[in-house]
């Protein structure tokens, strides 16, 4: 039984990092350049960025497309030939599939090198111009399996009608040796990372270098120099003569490696005449000459070396500016109940007015008189409120760096009322390189917000190592690098090493989203350190008056994930045993029957409802809304789009209002993304994210799915199609087969961290 007593504990409480920032604006910066390569003469790169190939003179230049090709087909992987004068590169298109092709450096003489339909992932073209090697892809989440047969290495003659070869089942990244005699590409020996090469029939194998963790490697064209990414650094050794494999390591003294990359560095490239090694960041392109990083031999070692932290190499900026005009968008929603969310309050008969890309005026309709002849959406019977926003938001990414034009995972947000995401766990380049086309309107979806690669604290190839202050900062800083505004330390063991993180984030101005592991200390020091928010549920249940306390006073937001609740019964099983997602038509248009059928059909055996863990971890969310704590929700991926309502009825089911509970999922996670300014209400200012729901969640929060129209910054679009309404038409283009869709993939990539 209770036995009471009392304490008394002093502990330092740090002020919560709340980082104000935009998502607004009339431009944007593209920060995703992926592949970037210099010419040999280093007057201009040519790299992807928003799902086309540019080239840009270098250093300053304006940058530039290189083909004209039609709005469906998306580039990618450019690489170019050894005289500068050619591109290969791949494409995909939902309906077509994808090919290899490659274009003049001057965007003349385009050809289709390989037409057989197929998910190519890179190319590469002998120095002579007679042979080409690529690496074919198989079945993707998002691509889906059509025309995914044959996965593996190839090589085809250019010169002579002949079909491919197969070269390996296994490996990626092919490219020719500078003589053309083998092709090179990374694969594995054992556990550990390898660079091999093949001959042209693909016998005959050597291993040249093994690595634990290196992802990529890049061999000099004349064979002397090994430039390997590990670690999320770039490195450079000499390649000793010899038969044996070289076993690389950073660091290594023997033969020396040294540190190309300051902050990080990925995509490796050599000057066609070895003499200059190349990696980049974000949009930036970094040169070094490896013959000044290493001192004649006899001399002392350390002359002439570069600082442990890279060479200090200038950037060689290749983004820009990107225009992103508001819309020319005046429209009226009329005669509905508007739930402003910024507080509880609700406007009966209400009147939205909406002009470009903000909200002009709320009222009632006395008070925001609607002019004859303006363009009105009748939302009489229905609730008009914000759009929901989703802080904890899982979707993955597409496999190899290619992704589909279209993605069911964002529409499938978009037409449940889901106008802005963010996602504490994915692919930084892939994620922010889909934002980035999402807010350039070459993709449809919601507002797309993520950390990227998580700052992950065990073991494995993406480990981020953090030994000091230092390290915190490089850390920090890549993520900023490619577009993000938020980190997540996860599983980093020490106090010490999160302190390190989160004091990187506030001076670089960067908001820390941790995870705690189902661990309660590990959660009661992120609070204690200011961390913005608390991510996925406190495992312990029910929290008490100190806990609480401690909460309340801290200002970090609370986002329980409780579709993936710890301690028991996850909540997404609740309204999997509770309703028949499988015959929901509208999911069902959006979200393929593969995602949807393992997990509900054959779902979790039904059990009392006291058995399901996460009512009990909602009874905690509502005791600490009540205490003052911000809770927001976060669906988790677990059912795209109709998740995040899941969260905000299981919020209901703990003893919030309806009305509170859908608070959360709007007000209250723009507060937990330091947004509220822009976006989470309905006030005259804000961004217009506006969804308009068939019928009274206030009273029937299941109501809330019935999204009929979803606004995300000033375009309208008809749930039930996502064909754009206002301020113009613009039919939702033909995507990829749903049928097509790897269901395990797909379920395995929304589902995990």
């Amino acid at each position: 039984e209770p036995i009471p007593f009392r304490a008394k504990v002093e502990q330092r409480m740090v002020e919560t990092a709340r980082i104000v920032h935009s998502v607004a604006g009339g431009t944007f910066p593209v920060k995703v350049i992926r592949w970037p390569q210099a010419t040999p003469d280093g007057r201009r790169a040519v790299f992807q960025a928003l799902g086309r190939l540019w080239v840009k003179d270098l250093p300053s230049g304006p940058a530039r497309r290189l083909t004209g090709a039609p709005a469906g087909e998306m580039e990618f992987a450019p690489r170019l030939s050894a005289d500068g004068g050619t591109v290969v590169y791949t494409t995909w298109s939902d309906v077509e599939g994808g090919r290899v092709k490659s274009v003049g450096l001057d965007g003349s003489g385009g050809r289709t090198l390989v037409d057989r339909p197929g998910h190519y992932l890179s190319a590469a073209i002998a120095a002579d111009g007679s042979d080409l090697v690529f690496e074919r892809g198989g079945p993707d989440p998002y691509r889906g399996r059509r025309w995914a047969e044959d996965p593996g290495i190839w090589r085809v003659r250019l010169d002579r009608a002949e079909a491919p070869r197969l070269l390996a089942r296994e490996g990626s990244g092919p490219v020719f040796s500078a003589d053309g005699g083998r092709v090179l590409l990374r694969s594995r020996e054992g556990e550990r990372a390898a660079l091999v090469s093949l001959d042209l029939r693909g016998s005959d194998r050597r291993v040249i270098a093994t690595s634990e963790r290196a992802v990529d490697f890049a061999l000099s064209p004349d064979g002397r120099w090994l430039a390997f990414e590990e670690g999320w650094q770039a490195w450079v050794v000499p390649l000793p003569p010899g038969p044996g494999p070289l076993a690389l390591a950073p660091g290594m003294k023997d033969p020396p490696a040294v540190r190309l990359s300051g902050d990080a560095g990925t995509f490796l490239s050599w000057s066609a005449d070895s003499a200059a090694v190349r990696w980049s960041l974000g949009p930036d392109l970094f040169e070094a000459r490896p013959a000044d990083l290493f001192p004649p031999r006899g001399e002392e070692a350390a002359a002439g070396r570069p600082a442990p932290r890279g060479v200090g190499a200038p950037a060689l900026p290749l983004g820009w500016e990107e225009p992103c005009p508001p819309p020319a968008t005046d429209l009226w929603f009329v005669g509905g109940r508007v739930l402003p969310m910024d507080d509880l309050s609700v406007i009966e008969d209400g009147v939205v007015h909406v002009r470009g890309d903000r909200i002009l005026a709320v009222g009632t309709r006395a008070e925001v008189p609607v002019p004859e002849g303006a363009a009105v959406v009748d939302a009489a019977g229905m609730t008009v409120m914000p759009g929901l926003v989703d802080v904890h938001s899982h979707h993955g990414s597409s496999g190899g760096g290619v992704h589909s034009r279209r993605s069911w995972a964002l529409e499938a947000m978009l037409a449940y009322g889901v106008t802005t995401i963010h996602d504490p766990s994915n692919d930084t380049r892939m994620f922010h390189a889909e934002a980035e086309m999402v807010r350039a309107g070459l993709r449809t979806g919601p507002r797309m917000l993520s950390t990227g690669t998580i700052l992950y604290g065990a073991e494995g190839d993406f480990r981020a190592v953090v030994d000091s202050p230092e390290d915190a900062a490089e850390a920090v800083r890549r993520t900023v690098a490619w577009g993000g505004r938020s980190v997540k330390s996860y599983n980093q063991p020490r106090r010490e090493q999160r302190q390190q993180i989160q004091r990187a984030c506030r001076d670089l101005g960067v908001m820390d989203f941790p995870e705690g592991g189902s661990t309660l200390p590990w959660n009661l020091t992120q609070i204690l350190d200011g961390h913005t928010t608390v991510e996925h549920a406190i495992p312990v249940a029910p929290l008490h008056g100190p806990e609480r306390g401690l909460f309340a006073a801290s200002g970090t937001c609370y986002t329980p994930t409780l579709n993936v609740g710890y301690g028991g019964l996850w909540g997404e099983n609740f309204w999997y045993a509770r309703t028949r997602v499988w015959e929901d038509a509208k999911l069902l248009r959006w979200v393929p029957r593969s995602v949807v059928d393992p997990r509900a059909r054959r779902r979790v055996v039904p059990s009392d409802a006291e058995e399901y863990h996460h009512v009990i971890l909602s009874r905690t969310a509502a005791d600490l809304l009540r205490a003052g704590v911000n809770v927001e929700v976060g669906a988790h991926g677990q059912m795209q789009g109709l998740g995040t309502h899941w969260e905000a009825w299981s919020l209901a089911q703990g003893g919030m209002t309806n009305h509170e509970a859908l608070r959360c999922a709007t007000s209250g996670g723009a507060r937990a993304l330091c947004l509220e300014g822009e976006i989470g209400a309905l006030r005259p200012g804000r961004l217009a994210d506006v969804v308009v729901v068939e019928g009274d969640p206030l009273r029937e929060i299941r109501d809330s799915a019935r999204v009929r129209w979803t606004m995300v910054g000033g375009r309208l679009f008809d749930a039930r199609t996502l064909e754009q309404v206002a301020p113009d038409r613009v039919p939702l283009p033909e995507g990829p087969d749903l049928d097509t869709i790897d269901g395990e993939a797909a379920n395995s990539r929304c589902a995990c961290e």
